[in-house]
């Protein structure tokens, strides 16, 4: 192979100095990203909604920070959330040797952060850091629930083009907001059921914790399994508060 000379591409160096200008403002707005660029706002504006669909920003009321898919880079994601929920994610498996999982929102996408498996011989196994959609997944429910009605209407109108089936999710999210916690019953694999509800801290989600196993073997525990998720998610927020800085795991 011929060797080449590496050579500036614009739209890469823009999205590259949007990142490290970010990170050096530990936070930045439209118009300071324009001029920092010398760019004009309309052209920035596209990148750094791009960025921000694909999980490398955050847009914190305007402002953009540097988002939770930069952990996927780095193979390290939210080290202080895997270690606040991992005794959480070993309790339930004990319990009811099902799989649990560890989810967060990157962008528009659900991956999973960290998983205890199922002892059992026919078990779900979760794929580690790999973006999956929002929904139906029930951990993705989750995070949508806890997203604002219009980014969470941007992305369903994305997903769904029949206007009574996207009524019914609406409804769905709804409830789950209000009650906190999902369930999918055959609605992403017909022989995968799951259950689902929020690590939140100071009215903030930091991430989702779901128990996932063969729906004939799962369907008639779930009620019980939702119940224990109470206990278990607000041990694994208490111990995250008590660790320091937010990892923006639910935020676009």
């Amino acid at each position: 192979m011929t060797e080449t000379t590496a050579k500036a591409h614009r739209t890469v160096s823009r999205v590259t100095d949007i990142l490290e200008f970010v990170a050096q403002r530990q936070g930045a707005r439209m118009h300071e990203l324009a001029t920092a660029l010398e760019a004009p706002k309309s052209s920035v504006f596209g990148l750094v909604k791009g960025l921000v669909s694909s999980g490398y920003l955050t847009d914190d009321k305007g402002t953009y920070r540097l988002g939770p898919a930069l952990g996927n880079l780095l193979l390290q994601p939210a080290p202080d959330l895997v270690g606040a929920a991992r005794p959480s994610l070993e309790a339930l498996r004990d319990t009811f040797d099902e799989t649990a999982t560890l989810g967060i929102g990157v962008g528009d996408s659900l991956t999973y952060i960290d998983t205890v498996e199922s002892c059992q011989p026919i078990r779900y196994s979760a794929p580690i850091r790999t973006r999956r959609p929002l929904y139906p997944p029930t951990a993705g429910k989750v995070i949508l629930a806890y997203r604002s009605p219009l980014q969470r209407d941007a992305y369903l109108q994305s997903m769904i083009t029949e206007p009574d089936r996207l009524q019914v999710v609406r409804d769905e999210l709804a409830t789950v907001r209000a009650e906190g916690v999902a369930f999918n019953r055959g609605e992403t694999l017909p022989d995968l059921s799951a259950v689902a509800r929020p690590i939140v801290v100071n009215g903030e989600l930091r991430g989702v914790i779901a128990v996932a196993g063969p729906t004939t073997r799962i369907t008639g525990h779930l009620p019980e399994i939702a119940q224990a998720l109470i206990g278990v998610t607000a041990a694994a927020a208490e111990r995250l508060g008590s660790r320091g800085p937010r990892s923006n795991a639910g935020n676009p």
